[in-house]
């Protein structure tokens, strides 16, 4: 993958707006018979392979140990454990629909480091990796796709049936099976009864005026030991249940694909949405609580997590026009500017700049590029640094979802001309395209402080100083226009401040007085 990076990171300077490794903690360790994890953000380091206490041979081999006089049964198998390999992301995409949980690393091997991906060894740089997941038996595997059955499982639940009658104590049959092959010091402690995980994960924004601790809204979680794999999602308060239960204690991991529909994915590796590794934790949950003082890209993707949330949370109350569905974020700290370039939704590698530069490789990056790029150097530990910018770029993406590519296309070879003329992105407000420049900005500026005055308290006032006058929505606002009658106004052809205000005079004729008022005020 270092070839992408090496093309996309010159664009995304390149269409930035002026909005403007991790190291190893140690976990704490599963039970004295264990080694001590180490959680990091790069690659899962694994070690030897174990014996998984689910498949249908060693469940099998448990049962007649904890029920030696009763007569053999036949185990069925409840589950196949498997791995795919897609050859592209069109085939990813269509094992993904079908409703599988991947997950890119085998899950019956000691993990020695913890990490938020693995790459196959085997498998060449920039191509997907095996993909290993639990299907039911009668699952039909696509046509084309290569895939292997690595396992028959048994994997007991509640409502378990077997082919002979009898009841089992299928909790006991499960400790058996762990002990016998080797696992015995994963499991619990026979005092604390099987579990369904539950539990908050919480981010403290330091700049809230009453209660600082807020949950990391809507993402999912995915738990598991061995081929027994759980996901739920948080609530909006960051609490999260598991529908299944646990004996053993499960790795944990976040996984930033938001219950609304965005994902922030950047891993170095073909997948469309992070991975954070919590390490083991108890299987009756675990809580996790992220402060300025954790784990730099953990902070970073719950606070950005928690500001897209917010944005989509406030288009609903107020009537302001979605952003596009499937939106993708990455996160880049090695740059401070941000951006909104709509790549994933077709918009900018259509401009001859960008196109000319990507030469052969436009149609690929199209499949990986993000729609947002949030640039979060010198903002890491900044909750509210991090939220500004965020729903900052929402805003640009509401506005995207109103007026589509084309009109993107004239905003962004403005920005990249007047960047490469002025080595400023906004320019000085004059040569062609540069009303897109200034609609899209206004908006976004004052869709920024506007959320970040209800969140924080006061009006940071960010973008005063450029020419587009981001004050003028906030004045129309105050007399009485509101976000959703200014948003219904940036149509395809509002592309500068005379049609803006044409726009605005139409729909709302009653505030005649008011718009010519304030436009005159901010008049150049």
């Amino acid at each position: 993958m270092k070839w992408f990076f090496k093309i996309m990171l010159p664009v995304l300077v390149l269409v930035s707006c002026s909005k403007e490794g991790t190291s190893l903690v140690e976990a704490d360790p599963v039970s004295t018979k264990e080694k001590v994890e180490l959680l990091g953000h790069e690659s899962i380091e694994l070690g030897r392979k174990l014996e998984n206490p689910y498949s249908v041979t060693n469940v099998r081999q448990a049962l007649s140990a904890v029920y030696p006089t009763r007569a053999v049964i036949d185990v069925p198998v409840t589950d196949y454990y498997v791995r795919f390999l897609p050859k592209n992301v069109e085939e990813f995409d269509r094992i993904s629909r079908l409703g599988v949980e991947l997950m890119d690393h085998p899950i019956d091997r000691e993990i020695l480091r913890d990490g938020d991906y693995y790459h196959d060894p085997e498998i060449p740089e920039g191509e997907i990796t095996w993909q290993y997941a639990v299907v039911p038996p009668d699952f039909e595997f696509p046509d084309g796709i290569c895939y292997e059955i690595l396992d028959e499982c048994f994997i007991p639940d509640e409502n378990v049936e077997t082919r002979s009658p009898g009841d089992y104590d299928w909790e006991a049959v499960e400790r058996m099976s762990f002990e016998l092959t080797g696992n015995g010091g994963l499991l619990e402690p026979m005092t604390r009864a099987r579990s369904k995980p539950s539990g908050t994960i919480s981010i403290i924004d330091d700049n809230l005026r009453s209660r600082k601790t807020v949950g990391v809204s809507c993402v999912k979680v995915v738990a598991n030991v061995f081929v027994r794999i759980a996901t739920t999602y948080t609530d909006e308060k960051g609490h999260y249940q598991f529908s299944a239960k646990f004996s053993a204690k499960p790795h944990y991991r976040i996984c930033f694909k938001n219950k609304t529909g965005f994902s922030i994915g950047l891993n170095l590796i073909l997948v469309p949405a992070s991975i954070s590794a919590l390490g083991k934790g108890p299987s009756t949950g675990k809580d996790c609580l992220i402060d300025k003082n954790s784990d730099k890209t953990l902070f970073r993707r719950c606070a950005v997590n928690n500001a897209a949330y917010d944005y989509y949370k406030q288009c609903k109350a107020t009537g302001v026009t979605m952003p596009p569905k499937n939106l993708r974020f990455w996160i880049l700290n090695i740059l401070r500017p941000s951006s909104t370039l709509m790549m994933h939704h077709g918009a900018l590698l259509d401009s001859k700049l960008v196109s000319k530069y990507l030469g052969k490789y436009s149609s690929l990056i199209r499949i990986f590029a993000p729609d947002i790029t949030i640039g979060s150097r010198d903002k890491n530990g900044n909750y509210a640094e991090l939220y500004s910018t965020t729903v900052h770029e929402m805003a640009h993406a509401s506005h995207f979802s109103k007026v589509g590519t084309d009109y993107w296309r004239k905003y962004a070879t403005y920005i990249i001309t007047s960047f490469i003329n002025t080595g400023d992105a906004y320019g000085t407000g004059n040569g062609e395209n540069a009303g897109y420049c200034q609609v899209g900005e206004m908006w976004g500026y004052f869709m920024e402080n506007s959320l970040y005055k209800e969140r924080y308290g006061r009006d940071p006032g960010y973008g005063q100083n450029y020419w587009f006058a981001p004050r003028i929505f906030s004045e129309l606002e105050s007399g009485g226009l509101t976000r959703a009658d200014i948003c219904s106004c940036l149509n395809y052809y509002v592309n500068d401040l005379k049609s803006l205000k044409a726009a605005l005079l139409e729909n709302y004729a009653a505030k005649s007085s008011l718009i010519n008022k304030v436009f005159k005020k901010y008049s150049r």
